[in-house]
C-alpha cells in the first residue's frame, strides 16, 4: 500500500483520469486557469478575444451589445432622430413661437410665407406650427402605450411561462381570444363612445390589445430561460420563486421584449394616428398629425403642403422607431454574432 502524502495547503491534486493523480503546486493550478485575456495574458488592460473584458472579466450581453450599437450607423441616426422629437416634444415653442390653435382663415390654403415655411392649412392655421406641436401627442401615446403594454404582458407572460400548468392554459386561450379582435375595429367600437380629449383613453385601448404580443414572447423566454443550469442550482438552494425570477430570469429573458417593444412603439404611433384621422382617436382641439391629415384630406388638390408636412412627419418617426427596434434586435440577438 503506498505511503500517504501529507496534506500541504500550497499544493493542489487532479486526478489523471487513469487511476492515479497529479500534484500541481498552487502557483501552476492558477496558471491553468488563466485566460490569454487576462490581467497577465496577451490581453492584459484591454477586452481579449472570445468575450472578455478588462482584468480578465468575460463581456456580459448588455456591454456587447452597447459596443455594437455604437458602431451601428442605424442606430446612431435613428437615436439622434428620436432624441429631436423627445426635444420638441418636451419644448415644442423652443422651435416654433407660434399658437396651434390661432388660424387666420384669410390665409386658407395659403402656401409658405415669411416666418411660415410650411404654409397654412385648410382653415388658416400655420402648417409648421402644427407639426411641431403635434409631435408631443404621437411621441407621448406611444411611450406609454408601450411602456403599459411591456410591463403588463411581461408579467402576466412571465408568470404562466415559470408556473405553467392551469395559469399558463388560462392565459394562452384568453390571448387568442385577444388575437382574434381587429385592431382598427375595435378602436372604432371601444373608442366611439368616448367623449374625452386626453390621450388616456387612446393609450388604455393599445394596451388592452395590445398585451398579447408581449405576453407570448415574455412567457417563451421565460420557458427558455428556468431551463439552464443556474436556475436549477438556485432552486437547489432554496431560492424564491420571487428571487429567481427577478434575480435571474428576468435579466436573462428581458431582451425579446425589448426588442420587439421597441418595434411596437413606431406601430402604435401609427396606430394613433389612424385612430385619430377616423374620427374616434385624439378629437380636436387637441393637435395630432392624424386630425391634421384628416383635415388636410378634402383639401389635397388646392393645399397639398397642408397634407405634405405632418405626413412627412409620420412616416420619419415610424421609420425611426423601427430602424432603432432593429438595430437593438441585431445588438442583442447572438445568432447574429
Amino acid at each position: 500500500m503506498p505511503e500517504q502524502q501529507p496534506y500541504e495547503a500550497g499544493r493542489a491534486v487532479a486526478g489523471t483520469g487513469m487511476g492515479g493523480a497529479m500534484d500541481l503546486a498552487a502557483s501552476e493550478a492558477t496558471t491553468l486557469e488563466r485566460t490569454p485575456g487576462g490581467p497577465e495574458g496577451p490581453g492584459a488592460g484591454g477586452a481579449g478575444p472570445g468575450g472578455v473584458g478588462p482584468a480578465g472579466k468575460p463581456r456580459s450581453l448588455w456591454s456587447d451589445a452597447w459596443r455594437d450599437l455604437r458602431r451601428n450607423p442605424v442606430f446612431l441616426l435613428s437615436a439622434l432622430v428620436i432624441l429631436f422629437l423627445v426635444f420638441i416634444s418636451l419644448r415644442p415653442s423652443a422651435i416654433a413661437s407660434g399658437n396651434p390653435l390661432t388660424c387666420d382663415l384669410a390665409k386658407a390654403q395659403d402656401g409658405s410665407a415669411p416666418g411660415h415655411p410650411f404654409g397654412y392649412d385648410g382653415q388658416g392655421c400655420d402648417v409648421y406650427t402644427r407639426t411641431v406641436y403635434g409631435a408631443r401627442a404621437s411621441v407621448t401615446v406611444g411611450v406609454l402605450a408601450t411602456l403599459g403594454v411591456s410591463v403588463f404582458g411581461s408579467v402576466l407572460g412571465g408568470l404562466a411561462g415559470y408556473f405553467g400548468g392551469l395559469w399558463d392554459a388560462v392565459l394562452s386561450r384568453i390571448t387568442d381570444v385577444f388575437f382574434a379582435i381587429p385592431v382598427v375595429l375595435g378602436g372604432l367600437v371601444l373608442l366611439s363612445v368616448v367623449t374625452s380629449n386626453t390621450v388616456w383613453p387612446v393609450i388604455g385601448f393599445m394596451v388592452l390589445l395590445g398585451w398579447p404580443q408581449i405576453s407570448r414572447i415574455a412567457r417563451g423566454s421565460v420557458i427558455t430561460a428556468r431551463q439552464n443550469d443556474y436556475v436549477q442550482a438556485a432552486r437547489a438552494l432554496g431560492a424564491s420563486d420571487a428571487r429567481i425570477l427577478l434575480r435571474h430570469i428576468a435579466p436573462n429573458a428581458v431582451a425579446p421584449v425589448i426588442v420587439v417593444s421597441t418595434i411596437a412603439l413606431g406601430t402604435y404611433i401609427a396606430l394613433e394616428a389612424t385612430l385619430s384621422y377616423l374620427g374616434v382617436g385624439l378629437k380636436p382641439p387637441s393637435v395630432s398629425w392624424g386630425i391634421d391629415i384628416s383635415a388636410a384630406s378634402p383639401y389635397i388638390r388646392n393645399a397639398p403642403h397642408a397634407l405634405l408636412w405632418p405626413s412627412g412627419a409620420l412616416a420619419v418617426t415610424v421609420l425611426a422607431f423601427i430602424m432603432l427596434g432593429d438595430a437593438v434586435r441585431d445588438a442583442l440577438d447572438p445568432k447574429l454574432r
